[in-house]
């Protein structure tokens, strides 16, 4: 099958109308992803900027990017007029940055708070008590250019499903702390979580967003 066709099978029979796939195509042309159009999906991943502004110039402008890398705050503003959804805000610096870029832009920008749940140092992320101590400020609450849209994590790389279990449902409990504490709004709804190998799980544990690459795409080039 063809990327389209992947996209379509991977709708229809692997998940539940209510989770949100966001087609990874980190490494992959502007022809195979014009190809993914095809299937009418319109959510894509990328994890680098400059990947991301490239294929925003080139590609239809109906697409909604997602920013699934780790982000760094001085490369914000390349991303900020039309960025749809940041998945790895892990700071409170790099969400005023954020925030910044939104004013200049005169948008809102959607986020999405990523949380450490995994066993591997090398993930990035907040603690829980790192995020209640920036919630709680005045700071915060005067942020009239980002929206909280919901959490974001990475389970360990093991094939130990009980861990990654565990990391899913880790997350799925701080989603609703934060939800019933600082975030009565629907707007704070998303759970980010599950890629190709650990979807399946993060399905079961409550993600309402996976994000999927080789599943739909094929092995990753590594041409760059």
């Amino acid at each position: 099958m063809g990327v389209s066709e992947n996209i379509k099978h991977f709708l229809s029979n692997e998940i539940p109308s209510n989770v949100k796939l966001i087609a990874v195509s980190k490494t992959k042309p502007v022809e195979t992803i014009l190809e993914a159009c095809k299937s009418g999906h319109k959510m894509f991943g990328e994890n680098k900027v400059q990947d991301l502004a490239d294929k925003y110039n080139e590609l239809p402008k109906d697409i909604e990017w997602h920013m699934i890398g780790h982000m760094q705050s001085n490369k914000v503003k390349y991303i900020a007029p039309f960025v749809s959804l940041i998945h790895g805000v892990d700071s409170f610096k790099l969400l005023k940055v954020i925030n910044k870029e939104g004013l200049k832009n005169n948008r809102k920008i959607d986020c999405l708070l990523q949380f450490h749940i995994a066993k591997e140092e090398t993930k990035f992320g907040l603690d829980l008590s790192e995020a209640v101590e920036f919630l709680s400020s005045e700071e915060f609450k005067n942020m009239n250019y980002v929206n909280i849209c919901g959490v974001m994590g990475m389970a360990t790389y093991t094939e130990n499903e009980d861990t990654i279990r565990s990391e899913f449902r880790e997350l799925v409990h701080i989603f609703n702390q934060l939800k019933n504490t600082y975030f009565s709004n629907s707007e704070f709804k998303e759970v980010s979580m599950g890629m190709s190998g650990d979807y399946k799980i993060a399905i079961e544990e409550g993600a309402t967003m996976i994000r999927i690459g080789s599943l739909l795409f094929g092995a990753r080039n590594y041409t760059k």
